[in-house]
């Protein structure tokens, strides 16, 4: 990951030697290898915490690094552009050499995180598997089993329609902005950065209330959630392509960020249970979808008028949330149908959370006593017929 975020700091920094198009698709292939960190984050993440709290800590993690596009929009857009063009440097002059502040960031980070980061909560993979308390896991069957889950897919489809959804409006909200309501640069980047801006809470929120539909519905509060989420995303991209005053539209731009990020929280919350061994080749197939959809949308508003981009952006997204209906997760409630296994049930009241505690433990028969460990017993919100 370290290594990933220095080496993609050097096309950063080579921005401004740009002279055409083709030059521009390269360097811009290459900075967007410095993504892939997203997924080394999610899985490292994972590893940290529990399948419980996972929704929360990925959601927090993520959201603070997607923060990172709005800071950059912001900051290099309203600030260092003419800070730089205050001191001497024509317009295009500053946006060539404003590039070189985040690869220097870049830069840095990937130093830290190689010298101060744990692998995970027992210390370093390379210890571990040099005394023996971790087992070597072939690369090539990890991806396999993951590319082979269809849970997997449907994943990667809704996460391409909420992080690639934000993604391209990264990309498209300034100009946005700027064509629709004559702002300048500076006021239309201040504006499109708002986006980015939700992360600081959106996306952790998103992450923590499906951690809370998951201590009160299992798997089934999660997929509830996550549909929530996408459903109310696709509905204010309608909103927003359809509003004409400037003020309405910021409004309702924050609402539609919020639950873009929301959605995104609550994709990897449920990531780790899908299967568990291969969380890592899990998370980075449905990562990739992010930036499937951003592509794919952005074609759209490339290809098609901005109004009719929108319209085929929001109707992907609804469709999207529906389709949480065919998540099965073994062992787990689906949205509409099934039952969580008593395995699940007992996994889940050994790990409640120490509120649990207060409430009235219900009586259970011998057999089922024994099954649940009774010393690590905790009640849970499942129904009391499962108990």
């Amino acid at each position: 990951m370290g290594v990933v975020l220095a080496a993609a700091s050097i096309p950063c920094a080579c921005t401004g030697l740009v002279q055409n198009a083709t030059q521009l698709y390269i360097l811009r292939f290459f900075i967007g290898l410095g993504g892939s960190t997203f997924v080394m984050c999610q899985y490292w993440t994972s590893s940290m915490f529990t399948k419980e709290v996972a929704g929360t800590a990925n959601a927090i993690v993520g959201g603070w690094g997607n923060l990172g596009g709005g800071v950059t929009q912001l900051i290099m857009g309203s600030v260092l552009f003419p800070l730089f063009k205050a001191g001497g440097m024509s317009a295009e002059q500053a946006w060539r050499t404003v590039c070189i502040v985040p690869a220097c960031v870049g830069v840095l980070m990937g130093l830290l995180t190689v010298k101060l980061s744990d692998d995970c909560p027992k210390g370093n993979y390379a210890e571990m598997k040099k005394n023996g308390t971790m087992a070597e896991v072939s690369a090539s069957a990890s991806f396999r089993s993951g590319a082979l889950n269809v849970n997997t897919w449907l994943l990667f489809i809704q996460y391409a329609c909420c992080f690639g959804v934000e993604l391209t409006m990264n990309n498209a909200a300034a100009s946005y902005f700027k064509a629709t309501f004559e702002l300048s640069t500076e006021s239309a980047a201040a504006i499109a950065s708002l986006f980015g801006w939700m992360n600081l809470f959106a996306r952790g929120l998103g992450g923590f209330l499906s951690d809370k539909a998951n201590y009160g519905y299992g798997m089934r509060g999660r997929l509830a959630f996550q549909t929530l989420c996408l459903v109310g995303e696709g509905l204010m991209v309608f909103v927003f392509a359809n509003t004409k005053s400037l003020g309405l539209a910021i409004f309702v731009m924050v609402i539609f960020s919020t639950f873009v990020q929301a959605a995104e929280g609550s994709t990897f919350g449920i990531v780790p249970y899908v299967n568990p061994p291969v969380t890592g080749s899990i998370s980075g197939i449905v990562g990739a979808g992010g930036n499937v959809g951003a592509v794919c949308f952005g074609l759209g508003f490339r290809n098609l008028d901005t109004i009719h981009a929108f319209y085929l952006m929001a109707s992907c997204i609804l469709v999207s949330g529906v389709i949480s209906g065919m998540i099965f997760i073994k062992g787990h409630a689906g949205l509409l149908t099934g039952r969580d296994s008593p395995e699940v049930i007992a996994a889940y009241r050994k790990t409640g959370e120490a509120a649990s505690t207060t409430l009235q433990i219900p009586q259970v028969d011998t057999a089922t006593a024994a099954k649940l460990s009774d010393d690590s017993f905790h009640p849970s919100p499942y129904e009391e017929e499962e108990a």
